[in-house]
């Protein structure tokens, strides 16, 4: 039994013998000398022969794992992500200084040895045993670069790292064997670039021109002698020779790296003192990884352009495959994210509401008839901190976003005059519209089973002046409650959730919208300003809904070659007839121009339409509107539902009460502006709707109204559920945990009465 040190383990001696043993055998093979002529060496290895033989013939070498860029619709990069920061190149891309100083330091006998250098060992095994340790290894570079893959193939499993870097005999004859393969298959240069593109250099970067950017802002083929001689004395110890911590032990280690070049013929000892006298010259670069690095505000859109790519099975079967092609790499992901449109989003958020304040907005903008998203954005930025958040507001909990999205009060409305229309009943359809009433005792679902008012449950107007008979036009302008709940009962459930089928909507935990009035009028459901800004657009197009879609292209490079891979499509699909398009685009044209949405209404004779909404308490308020080109959702809330929207300053306005006409108007109008500045015009194809004179309510003029024709006041909305319907389910949240949205029971009326 080997004699052991005190304190355990084989002696120095004892371990250079067992591993010149398998080095030997190594080398026998190599040389194709049979291994009996080597048993006076000491090597008991029958089993490690076995091991030898019955290891697979081929090196199965992983793709390297790269960086991806994701760049917008125009080309121009909004962000890099990455497992591993590293750019492959070729080795003419290397600079010829590197490639000597990586083998001077490292392994200057490489073009002269093969797998295995035998004369190394024996040097190697003599210096270690007079210095009674391990003064010096005797890898090859290609025994490190199999190693390096063996590495890589462990990716971030520690347990797998472990198992690829252990000294363990066994690692070492696996190591050996297929050196011997690569040596055969490759050839030096190809094994050089190899090994050049696949080392860790510290900070971060793996492979040379990574390192290269890292350390001295240039590219790998820019590289200077003394550069290049910092960096091959790197990859020995990133740690201890990382020049950024420690620029002493670094310096002293480059000088090492040219000494060893001048010692080997690579340069001159005068150039050696020359380069050993100059300064590091450090450029630090710093990297920019992940989503939290986006340019113009876009790292929410950038997130979800992330899990849009793990989630599509178009990317990968399982779960499992798509995200080793994400960790992998190396791919250019266009996205139709537009620079214009994005930077208005922010810029609008960034001038409206602040960072700290209380509440937070979001804003998504759309293009109809393709379902590109062309912006998204709030205002609180993507981060970990005070006034930060992950949520992404703009879209549903599985993409990133809240638990249920927030109630969308009146910019529901909609959705149930296009289903009322559809169903055949006239632009003018007039109902009798009180100021309060009692819900309908049954209305009818999509099943056998017609939805009970089991509460006696009522509703009112915001105010007592808010009452018919109303037609369709002006109910839509004012917002009227009672109106469209009217209308509901009138046309049952069923017309309103196949409309919202067709039309993409449904709630932000992915679930259909609850067939209960409140939820199918008056937007007490919660859901994400994508899915409002998408269902819109199908408005805009005239009838057609696209599904929201947020890559173009996508490239993958790997091993030098590039392929083009799938990407999910918009489907595209007709919602509704062109004359109910028309007809709605028609109504909500009269919101902007003298309806509840005159502070959103765009300048410049551009045709536009929108709807406003706020919720109970005032917890949310929005407006969601469209010009034939393009379509936008804003959202301003507490993304808790803990912050009532009374006596509040948000952007540095006071408001007494928030309305949708009055914060998340401007916004959209602003975003939209901007978004829209410079681009076509087109005008919607408007219907004419018979609109006969309707008895003025004496009271009408103190109406309290988002933007009536009485600059005076605001029309506050129409269904206050909070204190009357008894039946809903609610759960609280606070600002750090869980996102909180009202949601109704499936017997009750929600969580949220809509508003105008």
């Amino acid at each position: 039994m080997p004699k052991k040190r005190s304190g355990g383990g084989l002696s120095p001696t004892q371990q250079a013998a067992k591993f010149l043993g398998v080095s030997v055998l190594a080398g026998a093979m190599l040389a194709g000398i049979a291994l009996p002529a080597f048993g006076a060496l000491g090597l008991a290895a029958k089993g490690s022969v076995e091991s030898f033989d019955e290891l697979p013939a081929n090196l199965k070498t992983p793709p390297l794992s790269q960086r991806t860029t994701i760049l917008d619709s125009e080309g121009g990069q909004i962000a890099t992500v990455y497992s591993r920061d590293r750019t492959v190149v070729d080795l003419k891309s290397i600079s010829p200084y590197m490639q000597k100083a990586i083998v001077a330091i490292e392994d200057s006998r490489f073009y002269e040895h093969g797998a295995v250098d035998l004369k190394g060992i024996l040097r190697a095994l003599n210096k270690n045993v007079q210095s009674s340790g391990v003064a010096q290894g005797a890898s090859t570079l290609t025994q490190q670069y199999v190693k390096n893959v063996f590495v890589e193939e462990a990716g971030d499993d520690p347990t797998k790292v472990q198992q690829a870097t252990q000294q363990t005999i066994g690692r070492k004859i696996k190591e050996l064997k297929y050196a011997i393969q690569v040596e055969e298959e490759l050839g030096k240069k190809k094994i050089l670039e190899n090994y050049l593109n696949i080392t860790f250099f510290g900070e971060q970067a793996y492979g040379v021109e990574a390192a290269a950017q890292r350390y001295f802002s240039t590219h790998a083929k820019d590289l200077t002698l003394p550069q290049a001689a910092l960096l091959a004395g790197i990859v020995q110890s990133p740690s201890r020779y990382d020049p950024i911590n420690d620029e002493a032990e670094a310096t002293k280690r480059r000088n090492t790296v040219l000494q060893r070049m001048a010692e080997v013929g690579d340069i001159t000892e005068s150039e050696a003192a020359t380069a050993q006298k100059a300064p590091l010259g450090l450029k630090v670069k710093q990297p920019k990884n992940g989503c939290i690095t986006a340019v113009q505000g876009a790292s929410f859109f950038c997130k979800y352009v992330e899990r849009v790519f793990l989630s599509d099975p178009v990317f990968g079967k399982t779960k499992e495959e798509r995200a080793k092609v994400w960790n992998q790499g190396g791919l250019t992901i266009r996205t139709t994210l537009e620079p214009q449109s994005q930077k208005s989003v922010q810029d609008s958020l960034k001038d409206h509401v602040y960072q700290s304040d209380k509440v937070a907005a979001a804003a998504t903008l759309v293009e109809p008839g393709t379902g590109k998203i062309l912006g998204m954005g709030q205002s609180k930025p993507y981060g970990y901190g005070k006034n930060e958040t992950e949520y992404n507001y703009s879209v549903n909990s599985s993409m990133g976003g809240s638990n249920y999205g927030f109630p969308t009060g009146s910019t529901f409305k909609p959705f149930v005059a296009a289903a009322a229309l559809e169903e055949g009943r006239p632009a003018n359809q007039s109902y009798p519209a009180p100021y309060q009433m009692s819900y309908p005792s049954t209305v009818q679902t999509c099943s056998s089973k017609p939805w009970t008012n089991e509460g006696n449950d009522t509703l009112e107007n915001e105010s007592s002046s808010e009452k018919g008979p109303y037609q369709l036009k002006k109910a839509m302008e004012l917002s009227v409650n009672t109106y469209f709940v009217q209308m509901l009962a009138d046309i049952g459930m069923c017309p309103v959730v196949k409309m919202t089928d067709k039309l993409g909507v449904v709630q932000g935990n992915g679930d259909k919208v609850p067939e209960v009035p409140s939820s199918m009028t008056l937007g007490s459901t919660g859901l994400s300003p994508l899915t409002m800004a998408s269902a819109y657009a199908a408005f805009a197009s005239r009838g057609m809904y696209c599904t929201p879609i947020a890559i173009q292209s996508i490239t993958q490079t790997v091993g030098g070659t590039k392929k083009s891979l799938e990407v999910p499509k918009s489907t595209c699909s007709r919602a509704m007839s062109q004359k109910t398009a028309d007809t709605i685009n028609t109504l909500l044209s009269g919101v902007v121009d003298s309806g509840t949405g005159q502070q959103a209404g765009l300048s410049g004779g551009r045709d536009n339409a929108g709807k406003t909404g706020t919720t109970d308490s005032r917890k949310n308020a929005w407006f969601v509107g469209y010009t034939p080109n393009l379509s936008g959702a804003v959202w301003v809330g507490s993304a808790t539902q803990k912050v009532e929207m009374n006596n509040i300053t948000i952007g540095g306005v006071y408001h007494g009460q928030v309305y949708g006409g009055d914060t998340p108007g401007p916004i959209w109008r602003d975003a939209m502006t901007g978004a829209l500045e410079g681009k076509d015009a087109p005008s919607f194809n408007l219907v004419n709707i018979p609109n006969p004179p309707v008895a003025k309510d004496p009271d009408d003029g103190n109406r309290d109204d988002e933007g009536d024709d009485n600059d005076d006041g605001f029309l506050t909305g129409l269904l206050t559920n909070g204190g009357t319907t008894g039946n809903t389910s609610s759960t609280g949240g606070n600002d750090g945990g869980t996102l909180f949205q009202g949601q109704s029971n499936g017997n009750g009326n929600g969580g949220g009465g809509g508003r105008g």
